[in-house]
């Protein structure tokens, strides 16, 4: 019963970070890890698939080796996260809910800045 509800909370958080792709308020990266860890712990079938991914893979890969994040996906990252908000910003009519979004982009580029820079020397597979 235990690994059913880890399958289920994984693929929940598999979907809810696919989601995140579009919206901009919902990260990909967590939902992708979460998931990753789901299924290490309930089925080592999904959870070799999503690390074989070519897309969600190579990220969760150096998470979970390096506890960091490869340069030009730091780039990408920051990229979208100013693209959405910027469209975020554009369309909310509401003061206060600007405000929050600017509050929540900053919280989220400190974060991400600060992560730790993969160099590709430093990674061996």
């Amino acid at each position: 019963m235990k690994r059913w509800c880890l399958m289920a909370l994984g693929w929940l958080a598999f979907a809810t970070g696919i989601v995140g792709i579009v919206l901009p308020l919902l990260p990909t990266t967590p939902f992708m890890l979460l998931a990753a860890a789901l299924f290490a712990r309930s089925s080592p079938r999904f959870h070799r698939w999503l690390l074989a991914h070519p897309w969600f893979g190579p990220p969760i890969h150096d998470w979970q080796l390096y506890r960091g994040i490869r340069r030009h996906a730091r780039r990408r990252a920051i990229l979208f996260i100013l693209v959405s908000f910027a469209f975020s910003l554009a369309l909310v009519p509401v003061d206060w809910v600007r405000w929050l979004l600017i509050v929540i982009m900053v919280i989220l580029l400190t974060w991400l800045i600060r992560l730790p820079v993969l160099e590709p020397v430093a990674m061996k597979k």
